[in-house]
């Protein structure tokens, strides 16, 4: 697998993100690969995949705590995915498969503020289907500011708290039940976010909260006990 994927980086078909080479010269970690020109030009001819004009060589020039953001989004959905494959019964929605996409929208909360989760999908179990949007936390946003206008975790909560009670996840994308996972990397910070749950009017069952230790040491995704807005409650996504 490693020389297939050097081979395909030094044709050109494959990128890899510059802003990592200093910070994996150890060898320690794996390296990343983006998408290069070639290899989604190869990828249009074959496959019948919506790719628009664009300069992915350039597009691979990220910074790097984009990458790290992207890797986590990435680690996590496998992880569910896994899971969705030896769990019987259980079978894993992605939007792709249901067309419901664009997944970013606006609320009116005093102020006008954007929505855009780091992924959604959706479980289907014992005849019940849940979607759920994901937030990947990785510490760089402040849990909460002293003005709205400004970017902070308790802000995102607010944003997702009016898209319930105001039912834009049924009339703009149909889903009947929502919820919102949040992994975090650090479980120093995580009593601060849900303090800042519990300081909502409506909507606190919303909301669910890990962290990336905890996640790791579960032996499948399914195992995991995510903690609620309530001090020392837990729940499982199957309960």
């Amino acid at each position: 697998m490693l020389r297939r994927l050097q081979r395909l980086y030094h044709h050109g078909y494959l990128e890899r993100p510059r802003c990592q080479i200093d910070y994996y010269q150890s060898g320690s970690r794996r390296m990343a690969y983006g998408l290069g020109n070639k290899g989604a030009a190869w990828l249009k001819c074959e496959r019948p995949l919506p790719f628009q004009q664009l300069d992915w060589k350039r597009k691979n020039h990220v910074g790097r705590l984009f990458l790290e953001h992207a890797l986590l989004v990435s680690d996590i959905m496998v992880a569910i995915e896994l899971a969705c494959r030896n769990q019987p019964g259980v079978q894993l929605l992605l939007p792709e498969e249901s067309r419901l996409r664009p997944f970013q929208w606006s609320v009116n909360m005093g102020i006008q503020c954007g929505v855009v989760p780091d992924r959604v999908f959706g479980l289907e179990f014992n005849g019940k289907r849940c979607w759920y949007c994901l937030e990947a936390d990785r510490g760089t946003m402040p849990i909460t500011r002293g003005d709205l206008s400004q970017t902070s975790f308790y802000r995102k909560l607010l944003a997702y708290e009016t898209t319930w009670t105001q039912n834009l996840h049924r009339t703009r994308f149909g889903w009947q039940r929502f919820r919102v996972l949040t992994v975090t990397t650090s479980s120093e910070r995580m009593p601060g976010m849900i303090a800042a749950c519990q300081r909502l009017k409506h909507g606190r069952g919303l909301f669910l909260f890990t962290d990336t230790g905890t996640l790791q040491a579960q032996p499948g995704f399914f195992s995991l006990h995510w903690k609620t807005f309530r001090d020392g409650e837990t729940t499982s996504l199957l309960d």
